[in-house]
């Protein structure tokens, strides 16, 4: 179930409440990270982000709540692969609705970025590309299903406790199974950050209206979601998300009843920070 990365976005490092509390700091020193705002802008990026986490923890949280405590009971029953698939329109849904409330300061932030900050962004994207090379096009096809296989069981151990042999050995297949192809992901990573960078210089060289820079900005998040090389390599794409379903719904289907004791048990926890968030 896609829910779970939802629930993994919210876990954060921790507990959902002691991420809240230290939310909008690591945001901010993220964002700086790629930007490196001038003295004029910290100020106003920081209230922003106040802001912006003010009006997710009263208007979302109790929602998140919802579709959490939906993922509680979707445990009791068998799971199919078009059950993940419409978690993760739900949740592509609830991203965009962020976006939407977000696109003001995104706009005005766009506006007031120099060349130089363009220039910054573009050296840390160039950095982390490095890392990523490392991470997924090093080694043979079967070095890089084990990376990639590593990766899911992180996330399933977390929610799920430890796999006996024939479950991992069953992972394993379903995994193997999916598309792979790590240099199409990687053209596709470069076309979306060579995309911002255009978009961004492009703001600061023609200036347009507040309302123009945030429907660009709109469309760029929107192909985001939607893969930027969809179009050329919609075969590849639409393969690889459903096998992805497919894992996530043997992965569900799979488990013991301990097993989804286990991760209830972790739903639960989010449920509460939830609910108390919301409530305060």
């Amino acid at each position: 179930m896609s829910v779970f990365a939802l629930a993994c976005l919210l876990a954060g490092c921790s507990a959902l409440r002691l991420g809240y509390a230290n939310g909008e700091s690591v945001v901010y020193w993220w964002l700086d990270s790629y930007v490196d705002f001038t003295s004029e802008q910290k100020p106003w990026v920081k209230n922003q982000l106040r802001q912006l986490f003010a009006w997710h923890r009263t208007t979302q949280l109790a929602d998140y709540a919802r579709l959490l405590a939906q993922a509680q009971q979707t445990l009791q029953r068998p799971v199919t692969p078009a059950d993940a698939l419409e978690e993760y329109a739900a949740l592509k849904k609830r991203a965009m609705l962020g976006t939407d409330k977000a696109l003001p300061a995104l706009a005005d932030l766009a506006l007031s970025l120099q060349p130089a900050q363009i220039d910054h962004l573009a050296k840390k994207f160039a950095s982390n590309n490095e890392k990523y090379r490392k991470d997924t096009l090093q080694g043979d096809v079967e070095d890089r299903q084990r990376f990639r296989f590593k990766k899911f069981m992180k996330q399933a151990e977390y929610w799920f406790g430890d796999f006996s042999a024939q479950q991992e050995a069953q992972l394993r297949a379903a995994s193997n199974a999916r598309p792979l192809n790590n240099e199409l992901w990687m053209a596709d990573r470069l076309q979306r950050q060579q995309e911002l960078i255009r978009l961004l210089r492009k703001i600061q060289a023609e200036r347009p209206g507040r309302e123009v820079v945030m429907a660009m900005l709109r469309s760029y998040i929107a192909s985001v979601f939607n893969i930027f090389t969809y179009d050329e390599h919609k075969a590849f794409f639409d393969a690889s998300q459903d096998a992805h379903a497919r894992l996530i719904a043997l992965m569900v289907n799979a488990a013991t009843p301990q097993q989804k004791a286990h991760a209830a048990k972790r739903l639960q926890s989010l449920i509460d920070d939830c609910r108390t968030l919301a409530a305060h």
